[in-house]
């Protein structure tokens, strides 16, 4: 996957150092920023192409509630913190926002798996400490708790985090395709699952501290 280092100078959260950046991009973004994924469980839910943020906009608005939704160049979950379909925007479409948003809330995942590490300033670990973080951005869980609605813990004072050197991405267990997603119960609200429905799709107020 090509980086296009003028984005991520652009428009990644400036807390975020460019390799972490470049490298979180490549393990687990697209190229796409119309690129949908819906995942059901362990299954993936088979979408139509989108040709136009409009077009995507209303085939995220279908699945969000009823399955995991990802969307843009850093699949963003778009679920994200909303209360209702409606609220989610067309500017998770777009690169530079997208980009914002997304490279804000993985700087806090990372953090949340750095601390739980002990906050290791070797850089033989990192590729490991790396890795879990990709995990935990992809199902939206790190040892056993939702880290996307977590608290974000900060980087302890007087240390700074070292970059993840040749860290490698962990690769996705084979899935098996599915052509609609299930629908809801009824006792289970949109919201519920923080990797379903957790940050509200306001891409104007991206300012969190990041790595």
């Amino acid at each position: 996957m090509a980086i296009d280092a003028d984005l991520i100078h652009k428009c990644a959260d400036p807390g975020l150092k460019p390799a972490i950046v470049e490298t979180f991009l490549k393990a687990a973004g697209s190229q796409d920023p119309l690129s949908i994924t819906v995942r059901s469980g362990e299954r993936v839910v088979l979408v139509p192409v989108t040709k136009t943020p409009e077009e995507a906009l209303a085939l995220v608005r279908k699945y969000v509630g009823q399955a995991a939704v990802r969307g843009g160049v850093t699949q963003y979950p778009a679920g994200l913190g909303i209360d209702d379909q409606s609220e989610i925007s067309s500017d998770l479409f777009d690169r530079c926002k997208n980009m914002k948003l997304g490279t804000a809330l993985f700087g806090k995942v990372w953090r949340i798996v750095w601390k739980w590490y002990g906050n290791p300033t070797d850089e033989s670990i990192m590729p490991e400490i790396f890795g879990d973080a990709i995990d935990a951005w992809k199902t939206g869980y790190f040892e056993g708790k939702a880290v996307f609605d977590a608290p974000d813990p900060g980087e302890p004072k007087g240390m700074s985090k070292p970059e993840p050197i040749n860290a490698q991405a962990p690769k996705d267990t084979e899935q098996q395709p599915v052509t609609e997603a299930p629908k809801p119960t009824p006792s289970e609200p949109l919201n519920s699952d923080p990797n379903k429905a957790a940050i509200r799709i306001d891409l104007q107020a991206i300012g969190g501290r990041v790595p």
